[in-house]
């Protein structure tokens, strides 16, 4: 039961420095780059779809809003100075 409140934390991966062809991404072309929390609300009267990805410390780092349409559209947001 405890496991039911716990936010899961996901590991995020970059692949798009190395030049690959195809479909196929291989374990090595692959490097961690940190970790996200990403939990999903949802408004019921508009079918839009709100999916927050946090960085481990709670920021929020991205701000997804997804269309019962199909169209999406993004905030990124970077603490960086």
């Amino acid at each position: 039961m405890n496991q039911e409140f716990q936010e899961s934390v996901y590991r995020e991966i970059s692949y798009r420095e190395n030049s690959f062809t195809g479909n196929l991404i291989k374990a090595e072309d692959v490097k961690i780059t940190g970790t996200a929390k990403i939990s999903l609300e949802e408004d019921g009267h508009d079918g839009v779809k709100i999916i927050l990805k946090k960085d481990a410390h709670d920021n929020i780092k991205e701000i997804k809003f997804v269309c019962s349409c199909g169209e999406t559209k993004s905030v990124l947001l970077d603490y960086s100075e």
